[in-house]
């Protein structure tokens, strides 16, 4: 989970430092022109690739607290730009993953102090939490799956760029299929998980995602989060499934 977080600052860091064009549209929501967004952009992205480092040598709460945050802001900017609102429901993967790595480590709201000591894998996790997780893992799951396939059933350029790259043919019918079967397996990962079926998923979500035209490494490892739940749903589902003796989280 912590290495999911961090692939989702690092990823989108890199974005930012690169200057990708798209972001111009997400600063105009906020009234910045184009010169002024190229200018934030590498700042951005630094202290993005920041507290993703950070996140992986000195893990502290308020990280994964602000990516949940920051994660919902920046998909939300999507739609607000004129983006399809299944631009900010794919995103889910990025807000939902810390949300459910606090779910795991303990909020501890009332302790301000311990939001900025290291997590330490020092305790158990209870059934009730176990349970918790994994149903805040399948609704992740099944929100990122469903809104990536609706935007394959509206045949998003790039996606559509994708399948081009690939020669693929009669692209316009594979997308819409290939919508259909993601969110299909989004609605079977909510209703009733099987692990043979997430773990076909995740391969499939690591592999499509390798395929954007432009930026491919930067976008891959920017859905560092929608890995780790899918993985996450895969271990935990294993758990359930044996008599429970507890896991170490952290």
């Amino acid at each position: 989970m912590r290495l999911g977080v961090a692939m989702c600052f690092i990823g989108h860091g890199a974005c930012g430092i690169i200057t990708k064009p798209i972001w111009c549209n997400y600063f105009a929501v906020f009234g910045i022109g184009h010169d002024h967004a190229y200018q934030l952009m590498p700042w951005v992205g630094s202290f993005d690739i920041l507290l993703g480092v950070i996140t992986l040598i000195y893990p502290i709460r308020v990280i994964p607290a602000w990516l949940v945050f920051w994660g919902i802001l920046t998909a939300l900017l999507r739609p607000l730009s004129g983006e399809p609102f299944a631009e900010f429901i794919e995103r889910t993967g990025n807000f939902g993953t810390p949300l459910m790595l606090l779910g795991l480590v303990g909020f501890d709201l009332g302790n301000r102090k311990r939001w900025f000591t290291r997590i330490v894998p020092s305790r158990h996790a209870d059934s009730w939490t176990i349970e918790k997780i994994s149903m805040g893992l399948r609704i992740v799951v099944f929100l990122l799956l469903a809104g990536h396939g609706w935007l394959y059933i509206i045949h998003k350029k790039s996606l559509m760029d994708q399948l081009h790259a690939i020669h693929v043919d009669n692209a316009f019918v594979i997308a819409s299929t290939l919508g259909l079967f993601e969110i299909t397996a989004a609605f079977f990962v909510l209703l009733k998980p099987v692990r043979s079926l997430i773990l076909i998923l995740l391969f499939w979500k690591m592999a499509s995602e390798l395929f954007y035209p432009k930026y491919e490494l930067f976008e891959w490892i920017e859905r560092g989060g929608s890995y780790a739940s899918l993985l996450a749903l895969w271990i935990i589902t294993h758990q359930r499934s044996k008599p429970f003796s507890g896991i170490h989280v952290g």
